[in-house]
């Protein structure tokens, strides 16, 4: 995209689009060379912006997870509305319509995906229950129960420039539905399109002032500021990353520091996968696109592809046809496949990280001196063709596996046997993702479990998945993005377990009724309420501890045999005596779990039509003692949790089940899920 007069880039701080102080570092079209914005953040008060944040965090720690949750939402489909100016933008940075796509829809489904998890894994609260109720004394007066709740700081999120849309949103998804604002600072040389992805959000109106700042240009002192409530992320180099985590005040304060650096990613040709073999064909293919698909730009690109001792020249020669294939050029041009790089300075970086690799190996395919375009102009725009390297010794080179060439360059090498494979892979020390192509499932097994500890994701391609695998380099929201050592030891995403990053962890003890009112969750010897059947109360009426101490019923014989007759269910230990017997469990005939979870059910049930509109599942069931015809079942059902669905007119009831025999024994725990609505009639 080509602008007459250089767009200068403003910083959103403390409420205003504010320009920098000077004038701005030119940024340049990628694919044409022509100035299309400037850059400056000097003058911009950086300890202002964060305590401007940490106040707008009290407007988004006041929402519940689910309000938080529709937020993105919202954003998602205004985001979607405006994707054609974003991809417009986009082909300035040397990203093809194709690699657009996975930068601007990448990020828009990412926020999403966090709001169907957010409103389906999280509480409609403020506060998040971890785990099991913990008694800390035999009489249950005295318990504990882990919870998490917002950090009162601000993320600073600091991205690379490969991504400028999805690498924000990423991150910021997650921080927003965990309750926390953010700043965002975009690298320099695509900045310009994360500054219109970011006004076009705050046009919404959606978000708390201040929930989201931007920085275009230098951080300055801005994590000279930083606190131990706020969090710091990072991606980019780990030269970088380790100066930034070494901060004064990031050590000092023990701030959080997240880190996704370089990566030497690896892939696999299985010891099966001869040529002719789908996996073969889908291994060369996987490597091509991973190579050219933002032109190489990934930080989970295929850097190092290993295959079986003799397969190297077919491997060699497969992939020097498939890229011959590769047009490149201008990212607008649809006889382009591949477009720029993001910058001169890039490509440059890019020949010179080559060279290093040379000192293992040659080059066997392309020539990182030479640019064959389909269009465009090779002194102006920042093109480079595919490289292939081979690497005949991996054992003893160095380079392979310390220099990454961030940009579209691989380097195959050969390995005698599996075990020698996944050693080679661990020389990354540690990546971000690997793959392995087989359809052997003893070779994915080892493999795995090699390769697990150095690696963050691992995909296992064969021909059963072509059709549907998400493939080697796409981080998906609901899986962990991050990995050990050189790939920075960070985690993202992870489905819910991003959100937590940006949450503290707290143990809180206390009397059961003291807990029940910090966690909005009844806990056993917690207050209860006696009155109407809880099931004749609507979400405005019901409250946690509302209870129905039920009528008992005694199993008979018949009504065992009766249930496996009807279901079917003729396991031995129900119809068999002296098998029964003989089953350590037992002392005779026993009642089906399922009869005993039926007969509940026809217990605590009121059967009149009322709020009650549907039962959806149960929860952690445990049959703890065995029911003998002529034992007397009793049921004590507890609201436990309430759930309003937000703008529907119903919500979740979670429901504490015990039940007991005759002798006060516990024979059946678990957690009834119903579906109630709000009003009633």
């Amino acid at each position: 995209m080509t602008v007459e007069t250089p767009h200068r880039l403003k910083s959103y701080i403390c409420g205003e689009w504010k320009p920098g102080s000077r004038d701005g570092v030119p940024l340049r079209d990628a694919g044409t060379g022509e100035v299309i914005a400037t850059i400056d953040a000097s003058g911009i008060d950086m300890a202002e912006a964060l305590a401007h944040g940490r106040a707008a965090g009290a407007a988004l720690r006041a929402m519940t997870f689910h309000e938080r949750a529709v937020l993105l939402k919202e954003l998602g489909k205004a985001l979607t509305a405006a994707k054609a100016e974003f991809h417009a933008l986009s082909l300035a940075t040397g990203a093809t319509p194709r690699d657009g796509m996975v930068d601007i829809e990448g990020g828009i489904h990412t926020l999403f995906s966090y709001s169907g998890q957010g409103r389906r894994e999280l509480p409609n609260t403020r506060t998040l229950v971890e785990g099991n109720v913990e008694s800390l004394s035999k009489d249950g007066s005295f318990s504990a129960q882990h919870i998490l709740t917002p950090m009162q700081g601000v993320a600073v999120h600091i991205n690379a420039f490969n991504f400028p849309v999805w690498g924000m949103l990423e991150k910021l998804s997650p921080t927003l539905l965990a309750g926390m604002p953010a700043i965002i600072k975009p690298a320099s040389q695509t900045a310009y399109l994360t500054e219109l992805v970011v006004r076009r959000i705050i046009e919404t109106g959606l978000l708390p002032e201040g929930a989201l700042q931007l920085i275009c240009g230098s951080t300055g002192d801005l994590l000279d500021h930083v606190t131990g409530q706020d969090v710091v992320t990072f991606t980019g180099s780990a030269h970088t990353g380790r100066m930034l985590r070494a901060s004064k005040a990031i050590v000092e304060n023990s701030v959080r520091f997240t880190m996704e650096a370089d990566s030497l990613n690896s892939c696999i040709l299985g010891p099966d996968a001869q040529p002719g073999t789908p996996e073969f064909d889908l291994f060369v293919k996987e490597i091509v696109r991973e190579m050219t698909v933002k032109a190489g730009q990934k930080c989970t690109a295929i850097r190092r592809a290993f295959v079986p001792r003799g397969l190297e020249q077919p491997v060699i020669e497969a992939l020097g046809a498939a890229l011959a294939r590769i047009g490149v050029g201008l990212p607008g041009d649809e006889a382009a496949r591949m477009g720029a790089l993001a910058s001169m300075a890039q490509r440059d970086e890019v020949r010179a990280r080559i060279k290093d690799l040379q000192a293992d190996g040659g080059i066997v395919v392309g020539n990182p001196d030479e640019v064959r375009l389909v269009s465009g102009d090779a002194e102006k725009g920042a093109f480079l063709n595919p490289v292939v390297l081979y690497c005949d010794k991996p054992g003893s080179a160095k380079a392979v596996h310390d220099v990454e060439a961030f940009g579209p360059v691989s380097t195959i090498m050969p390995y005698d046997d599996l075990e020698e494979a996944v050693a080679l892979t661990q020389r990354g020390k540690g990546s971000l993702a690997a793959s392995v192509f087989t359809d052997d499932p003893a070779v994915a097994e080892a493999a795995v479990i090699g390769m697990a500890p150095y690696h963050g994701r691992i995909l296992l391609g064969n021909r059963a998945s072509a059709k549907s695998s998400t493939g080697h380099g796409a981080p998906l929201p609901n899986l962990v993005h991050g990995g050990p050592g050189r790939a920075g030891g960070g985690e993202e995403m992870g489905g819910i377990r991003g959100v937590k990053h940006f949450m503290q962890r707290t143990a809180v003890q206390g009397t059961p009724k003291l807990l029940s009112a910090v966690t909005g969750r009844w806990v056993p010897g917690a207050p209860v309420r006696d009155d109407i059947h809880p099931f004749r109360k609507s979400l405005a009426e019901l409250r946690i501890g509302d209870r129905v101490v039920t009528a008992t019923r005694t199993v008979t014989m018949d009504d065992i045999e009766h249930f496996a007759r009807f279901t079917g269910d003729t396991f031995y230990a129900h119809l068999d005596e002296d098998a029964a017997k003989a089953n350590p469990f037992f002392d005779g005939r026993v009642a089906h779990g399922y009869l005993i979870v039926s007969f509940a059910a026809g217990l605590f049930v009121q059967p009149d039509p009322g709020p009650v509109l549907a039962n959806y599942g149960v929860d952690n069931l445990r049959f703890l003692t065995p029911v003998y015809p002529g034992d007397t079942l009793g049921v004590e059902l507890t609201c436990k949790e309430i759930n309003p669905r937000e703008g529907a007119e119903y919500g979740e009831v979670r429901w504490d089940c015990r039940v007991t025999n005759q002798n006060g024994d516990p024979v059946a725990l678990y957690d009834v899920l119903t579906m109630v609505a709000r009003t009633w009639p």
